[in-house]
């Protein structure tokens, strides 16, 4: 069971909703309606459900994108899983790259969201035992892996997604194994 989740939404309904889902899965399920102030007790969680926009009409998700970085600029091991109503795939490869450990698009299956979240939570564990974040070649990998997912193993629609050219994602896929 997990110790500690933070839900991170501007809207009470989704904080209930997401909440009650995650309750039989952590000991604890705090809500917080911004990310204000967050950065600094993000240490206490083993991981976060972070919405990307919190300004009325905003749906490029840059205000998760910076909250993310700041909660791994306070704790580098901590896992966040970002989610939106308006996702995209663009969105969704720029934050794993900048470090997201998963993406939820809302309105989310439960199972699906406490699977992410267990997940999420155990990539913490880990990262917090071994003392060290993902490195640039992890992170590479995953988003790599992300977008042939996304994309059913297309490996044209992934590499325009990731901003390569297939020959360069062939050679970065055959560097990392996939």
């Amino acid at each position: 069971m997990i110790n500690a989740l933070l839900i991170i939404d501007d809207d009470p309904d989704v904080l209930k909703a997401a909440a009650a889902a995650l309750a039989r899965a952590a000991e604890r399920v705090d809500t917080a309606g911004s990310p204000d102030g967050v950065a600094e007790r993000a240490h206490v969680y083993d991981a976060i459900l972070l919405d990307m926009n919190f300004a009325a009409g905003a749906r490029d998700g840059s205000a998760g994108l910076d909250t993310l970085d700041r909660l791994h600029e306070a704790d580098s091991a901590l896992s966040v899983v970002l989610m939106t109503t308006y996702g995209g795939v663009a969105l969704a490869v720029q934050a794993l790259k900048r470090g997201a450990a998963d993406f939820v698009l809302k309105p989310w299956r439960n199972e699906a969201l406490v699977d992410a979240m267990q997940a999420a939570a155990a990539l913490t564990a880990e990262r917090r035992a071994s003392g060290a974040a993902l490195n640039l070649d992890d992170l590479e990998r995953r988003a790599i892996v992300r977008a042939l997912s996304l994309y059913d193993s297309n490996v044209s629609h992934a590499a325009a997604a990731l901003g390569l050219t297939r020959p360069a994602l062939y050679r970065r896929m055959e560097r990392h194994g996939l």
